[in-house]
């Protein structure tokens, strides 16, 4: 098997769509598994839809060097390549001054062969003391190729590859032109995910009879403008990168065949769990599929903005973007009245950020936002006593803390991400069952809002990190089915 790690100088270098567009080249002759270093949720969504392999995340912050090569070599299994995309720049991480949570962190854990993708946008010779730079900072991180973005010019090029493989001995494998083709939609937290994009016509997504895969939505008619736009970022990268010379600088190693235990399937389910699944909630580590069913687990997924809710042992709610869909969650008010009432009678339920906008009582869109000429007022499902204000001052970086008993996930400490641009404010009474010693929450560095059996929190956890939390939630839900 083949493996290789894409990763940027900086954010905005471009290796998003690299990474993508590389990624779809491949798998029209490989088996190509993605993954994405960081808690990124969107990333991933587009590697999955481009390869039909669910991308899994790998993040030396939240994880042990043993989880991380556990969820590689999971992913890995049936593979012909791995790309890694990486996060940010080379070195960004947790610290200033170690290399925690960064992508060359993960590079070294699994020995990965990295190309870098630098924006040399005017510049020329400077990008050779760039390159230098990121070479000579960590040598034991293997940068082996680069590919140049933004190139204005074939003069422009040219320079700039001569003076990095003079000053740097290292091969320019590839050099992009600057284009408008190149940007795909962004919003206040990144990119379009993709799930949403799907659902909503604007793009499609190749699927793989890959019985890891689990995002299955048909092909229509009206996808093709989002399709045509992937496509177009896919073949100018591929007309400016020599593929030949990326596939001689790819890693080899032995393929793992063996699924780690902590994945394997249980033949029997003896519990189901539904999850909030469509283009309001799609954002879930695909790793938690797995999890669940290896912990007896049946995964029913459900869409709060168009379905009524499924009969099941316990419910997950998942971020995403709740605030863009208001106007049809509100709408649903079944589902709205059908997820408050099992919260009532004890059924856990646990929420992630765009979940617990959704468990409030209630969504005020300001005046401004997306050009409003007025605040807007939308009812969720009351389950916590409070309303979500959007927007707010962003909030983006790790957290850690200790979750105490009251929890549905029970009592432990966890590492995990917070990411978001909403206000929630909740009743003065709230008990709150997370303590973060890193990390704002939702009030005063608390989080995990809990009523009844519902948990609520700004917090995402990565389901590997926090095993034992999930399995503990999954037991709650047993209890629930014996009474």
């Amino acid at each position: 098997m083949k493996s290789l790690l894409i990763t940027g100088d900086r954010s905005g270098s471009g290796k998003t769509s690299i990474t993508v567009a590389i990624s779809a080249l491949l798998s029209q002759e490989y088996i190509v598994q993605p993954f994405k270093v960081a808690m990124d949720y969107i990333d991933p969504s587009y590697l999955t839809g481009v390869t039909g392999r669910p991308c899994r995340n790998l993040d030396s912050f939240v994880m042990s060097p043993e989880q991380v090569k556990m969820v590689y070599d999971n992913g890995c299994i049936g593979a012909d390549i791995a790309i890694v995309e990486g996060v940010r720049g080379l070195f960004e991480g947790s610290d200033a001054l170690t290399d925690r949570g960064s992508t060359a962190n993960i590079a070294k854990q699994l020995d990965l062969n990295v190309i870098l993708v630098v924006d040399a946008r005017s510049i020329t010779r400077s990008a050779a003391a760039i390159v230098k730079g990121f070479m000579v900072l960590d040598p034991d991180v293997k940068i082996k190729g680069i590919i140049l973005n933004q190139i204005g010019s074939e003069t422009h090029r040219i320079k700039a590859t001569t003076a990095i493989e003079h000053y740097c001995n290292i091969p320019v494998i590839g050099a992009i032109p600057r284009t408008d083709e190149m940007k795909l939609t962004m919003r206040h937290l990144g990119l379009v995910p993709y799930l949403e994009g799907q659902i909503k016509g604007e793009f499609s997504m190749r699927k793989r009879d890959d019985p890891h895969f689990h995002q299955t939505v048909p092909d229509s008619e009206a996808s093709c403008t989002f399709l045509h736009k992937v496509e177009t970022i896919t073949s100018v990268i591929g007309n400016h990168i020599d593929m030949d010379a990326l596939m001689d600088i790819a890693g080899e190693s032995t393929a793992p065949t063996v699924i780690p235990e902590i994945f394997r399937q249980k033949i029997d389910f003896d519990i189901k769990i539904g999850v909030a699944t469509d283009e309001a909630f799609n954002f879930y580590y695909n790793d938690l599929f797995d999890i669940l069913g290896a912990l007896g687990a049946e995964v029913t997924r459900f869409s709060p903005i168009h379905d009524r809710l499924p009969e099941a042992d316990g419910y997950i709610i998942g971020g995403g973007y709740p605030e863009l869909f208001a106007e049809e969650l509100a709408a649903n008010s079944s589902m709205r009245e059908a997820v408050c009432e099992v919260s009532a009678n004890k059924t856990p339920i646990y929420a992630e950020c765009g979940g617990l906008i959704y468990l409030t009582d209630r969504v005020i869109l300001r005046e401004g936002w997306h050009g409003q000429t007025e605040d807007k007022v939308y009812p969720m499902c009351g389950v916590f006593s409070g309303e979500t204000v959007m927007p707010a001052q962003r909030v983006i970086g790790y957290v850690q803390g200790v979750s105490d008993a009251k929890s549905p996930l029970g009592a432990g400490e966890f590492s995990g991400h917070e990411f978001h641009h909403t206000d929630v404010r909740l009743a003065k009474d709230t008990h709150y069952s997370y303590r973060l010693k890193r990390g704002k929450g939702i009030i005063d560095n608390l989080d995990g809002a809990v009523v009844n059996r519902t948990q609520a929190s700004y917090t995402h956890l990565h389901p590997i990190s926090v095993h034992g939390m999930i399995k503990h939630f999954t037991d709650e839900c047993r209890k629930i089915q014996k009474n």
